[in-house]
């Protein structure tokens, strides 16, 4: 199981507003990635995020993604 969250980047401070968080089911991080990725343009959020991050069942970062940014 992944959380996806996609938040907002404040440019002074770096601070992150969380917009939006799901679940997705899978034991493949590649699978994740994907379907966050997916979301980032469809999902229906208060505000226009500014990037992505995928947290394992632990609360991990395994993944970061913005526009113009290469994950990892």
């Amino acid at each position: 199981m992944f959380i996806i969250e996609f938040f907002r980047v404040r440019d002074t401070d770096q601070a992150h507003a969380t917009l939006g968080r799901v679940e997705h089911e899978t034991n493949d991080l590649e699978d994740a990635k994907v379907r966050a990725q997916s979301l980032f343009e469809t999902l229906d959020m208060p505000q226009k995020p500014d990037a992505l991050r995928v947290v394992d069942e632990r609360g991990e970062e395994v993944f970061f993604w913005s526009p113009g940014h290469r994950g990892t």
